[in-house]
């Protein structure tokens, strides 16, 4: 596990070594489309539990599981929070663009956005959907590199889309398309956020992350004299690509489970 920790906070923080930069290609922009096709999954339902374990510097750790069921093709989601027992029920139902939050004590729906914070942990709302990068931005540079151990393509993207959670990323794509870290920025391109995903899992010859390493660069804490990030950690298991009832995409289906 040491070793483990030590090899994803290498990957969070390290500085890529540039092979050469290069023109994009229409080979670069084909390896951005497999990144989605690898994240993506429009053939079938797709069905998980996550568990996601936030560190706050001085607050302490929260752990929260959440089922996640995903339709990918119509491009809903639906996600119910398991535990802790405080917040069971509670759940969000994506429907095109329009994402609601369920609140089961007052039997409320709300509207929220993509780019929010999912239960107030390092991931965002968007981090639950399917990946449209090759639809949603343009690649400025990319520029063959090697990140620890691997060989990949350092990608800069830029999106001018409203509604995209982050306007400037940097994305470290291996050649078969497997996403191994991101770095997230505002439209300023001030850093705000860093991913690394060291460990992919397959299901039904599909790639599907098993573990997500979540930094937030401008939130923390000093902890005797040094700053601390809030670091987040999610875990996905028992992925299915199971067929799943029309009735779990709606309304009702999370007013029963309140009950």
């Amino acid at each position: 596990m040491k070793l483990k920790s030590l090899f994803v906070l290498f990957l969070l923080v390290s500085v890529s070594v540039l092979v050469g930069a290069v023109p994009a290609t229409d080979e670069d922009f084909e390896r951005l489309k497999k990144a989605d096709a690898n994240l993506s999954y429009l053939e079938a339902d797709f069905s998980a539990e996550y568990q996601i374990v936030q560190d706050i510097p001085g607050e302490g750790r929260t752990s929260t599981v959440a089922a996640v069921f995903r339709r990918d093709r119509d491009d809903v989601y639906t996600i119910i929070i398991l535990e802790p027992e405080i917040d069971r029920g509670q759940g969000y139902l994506k429907q095109g663009e329009t994402l609601w939050i369920y609140d089961p004590d007052s039997g409320r729906f709300n509207t929220t956005s993509s780019r929010d914070r999912f239960q107030n942990s390092n991931a965002r709302n968007s981090d639950f959907t399917r990946s449209t990068l090759a639809e949603d931005y343009d690649i400025i540079n990319v520029e063959p590199v090697t990140l620890g151990r691997f060989d990949a393509y350092l990608y800069e993207l830029e999106s001018d889309k409203r509604g995209v959670t982050y306007p400037y990323m940097k994305i470290w794509i291996t050649d078969d398309g497997r996403i191994l870290k991101t770095e997230d920025h505002s439209l300023s391109r001030q850093l705000v956020r860093v991913t690394a995903v060291p460990e992919y899992q397959t299901r039904e010859s599909k790639l599907i992350p098993k573990t997500v390493y979540i930094i937030e660069v401008l939130e923390g804490a000093y902890i005797d004299g040094k700053f601390v990030n809030e670091r987040t950690v999610v875990t996905i298991n028992q992925p299915s690509f199971d067929s799943v009832p029309d009735s779990v995409f709606s309304k009702a289906f999370l007013e029963r489970m309140r009950r």
